[in-house]
């Protein structure tokens, strides 16, 4: 058996702990990560990954910082305008990045894109060490430090441990901290389409009775769409043939770029709100889905947990300048503090805008359709959206 002692191990090697072991071992901390899914690495050449994100600018600014974004860049889609409206009504409202005098509101990438170059970067690191694909064993804790134990056999221990293992997190389970669930009773239906007119670098959602749909710019021309609905409508729309499909997506989406011509293979996500509480415990910090997941309607899940993984980063290089243990929970409740407040907003306002256009009542609907109007022709309202969403 081995025994590696580290300054932290990160459970989890999907964007959020590949991102905060690159960061961390840009400044010298000695990082494990443990991973149970092995990596793609390689596919098509003409494929698209069904799980794209809308990388915000802040998100892109981390992804600078730890040296992935140059082999990010080249198979991303730079979105300028996002046009958002409403089924129920005539409220529309136009964001464009011009605006504000910024080249674009941001980047959808495909998620295995962003996952290739992270390992690349962490390749180049000499303190940090990818144990892939290797299952858990089990957890400990002894002498201030807590420890892992691999299936292959190798001990790993650390003064901190970090779940970024997803919204079934297992560091989560062996902390003792609750997780409070809410079933949104919707079901995200996520594919690839082919329209008859080209995107236009635009991002595109249309609130729907029964839930938001998304149509998200690829760098090739097509679209990655979601479109969030109630969980029997969700399922009828998964057993349509091709065409019948297209029709019916056309529909909904009122051609705005012409008529729906190809669809690739569609798949289904159940939708629910969770939140961690707390986030953090002694010698155990939480990031990403394992402290929080929320309705994907304005696409913001991996750009909290990118603003997690920039928190966390900075408060441990504090620390350590302090001569702190990075362990101590004191420590680690200043992470919670500082980002307590912006996940639990978000989540809030994700509830409040499912909630507000998917109802049906006149007063609502006439209240969400005034308001997206007047949002558009209030500029300076506008622009702080938008550069809120950006992250700036």
């Amino acid at each position: 058996m081995v025994d590696s002692r580290y300054d932290v191990i990160i459970v989890g090697g999907g964007l959020v702990g590949l991102s905060l072991a690159a960061l961390l071992g840009r400044t010298g901390f000695r990082v494990a990560l443990v991973e149970a899914r092995p990596p793609q690495l390689d596919w098509p050449e003409d494929s698209i990954d069904l799980r794209v994100y809308a990388v915000s600018r802040v998100s892109e600014k981390l992804l600078h910082d730890v040296g992935a974004w140059s082999d990010i860049v080249p198979f991303a889609c730079a979105y300028r305008d996002m046009r958002v409206w409403d089924a129920g009504g005539s409220g529309e409202i136009h964001f464009d990045s011009a605006e504000l005098g910024e080249p674009n509101l941001g980047h959808i990438v495909e998620s295995r894109i962003i996952e290739k170059a992270l390992l690349a970067v962490l390749q180049t690191l000499p303190t940090v060490q990818v144990f892939c694909p290797v299952a858990i064993a089990s957890f400990g804790s002894d002498d201030g430090a807590q420890s892992v134990r691999l299936e292959d056999g190798h001990s790993l221990s650390a003064p901190l441990l970090v779940g970024a293992d997803g919204k079934q997190s297992r560091v989560r389970d062996y902390a003792g901290i609750h997780a409070k669930v809410s079933d949104y009773g919707q079901q995200a239906l996520v594919a690839v389409v082919e329209c008859e007119r080209g995107h236009g670098d635009t991002a595109w959602q249309r609130f729907l009775p029964t839930g938001p749909l998304a149509f998200l710019p690829l760098r090739d021309g097509r679209c990655s769409i979601v479109w969030s609905a109630t969980s029997d409508v969700a399922k009828r729309l998964l057993a349509l043939d091709d065409g019948v499909f297209c029709q019916a997506l056309g529909e909904a989406f009122e051609e705005r770029l012409g008529k729906v011509i190809q669809v690739g293979k569609r798949v289904l996500f159940p939708l629910h709100r969770q939140y961690a509480e707390p986030t953090v415990a002694p010698r155990i910090a939480l990031v990403g889905d394992a402290a929080h997941v929320i309705h994907p309607l304005a696409g913001q899940g991996v750009n909290l947990g990118f603003k997690d993984v920039r928190e966390l980063a900075e408060v441990l290089l504090q620390a350590r300048r302090q001569g702190r243990d990075i362990g101590r929970l004191s420590v680690l409740r200043r992470y919670e503090r500082a980002r307590k407040g912006d996940n639990m907003a978000t989540l809030l306002a994700m509830d409040g805008f499912k909630q507000l256009f998917g109802s049906s009542a006149p007063p609502l609907r006439w209240l969400r359709n005034t308001g997206l109007d007047w949002v558009d022709k209030a500029a300076p309202v506008k622009n702080v959206i938008m550069r809120s969403a950006m992250g700036l």
